[in-house]
C-alpha cells in the first residue's frame, strides 16, 4: 500500500499532535496547574503517539495499523480529559483528539 492513502489520517494526526503540544504548554500557564496535570500528561503521550502513528504511515509499515488502533484509544482518553476543561486551548485539543480518533479507526479497520 502507498502512505498517500493514508493522508487523511497521516493529517489529522499531525493536526492532534501539534494542538497535544499545544495545549499542554498553555496548561502549564494556568492557575491551577496542578488541577492540569492529568491533561498535561495524556496531551504529551498522545502527541508523540499521533507523531509516531503518521510516521509509521509515512513509511508503510506494517505495524501501522495497530499502532492506529492504539492511537485511536489514547486520542479519545485525551480528548475526553481536555473535554473536561473550560479553556479554548483544552476544546480545541479535545475536537482535535476526536477527528483524529475517528480517522485512525477507520485506518486501522481499512
Amino acid at each position: 500500500m502507498s502512505h498517500e492513502q493514508f493522508s487523511d489520517c497521516i493529517e489529522a494526526c499531525s493536526d492532534c499532535a501539534a494542538a497535544c503540544e499545544h495545549c499542554a504548554t498553555a496548561c502549564l500557564s494556568e492557575a491551577d496547574v496542578k488541577m492540569m496535570a492529568e491533561c498535561i500528561r495524556l496531551d504529551r503521550d498522545c502527541a508523540d503517539i499521533c507523531r509516531l502513528a503518521a510516521a509509521l504511515m509515512e513509511r508503510d509499515s506494517r505495524f501501522a495499523k495497530q499502532l492506529c488502533a492504539l492511537c485511536a484509544t489514547i486520542c479519545e482518553a485525551c480528548g475526553s480529559e481536555c473535554g473536561k476543561h473550560q479553556s479554548a486551548h483544552c476544546k480545541a485539543c479535545a475536537e482535535a483528539c476526536r477527528r483524529c480518533a475517528e480517522a485512525c479507526r477507520k485506518m486501522a479497520q481499512g
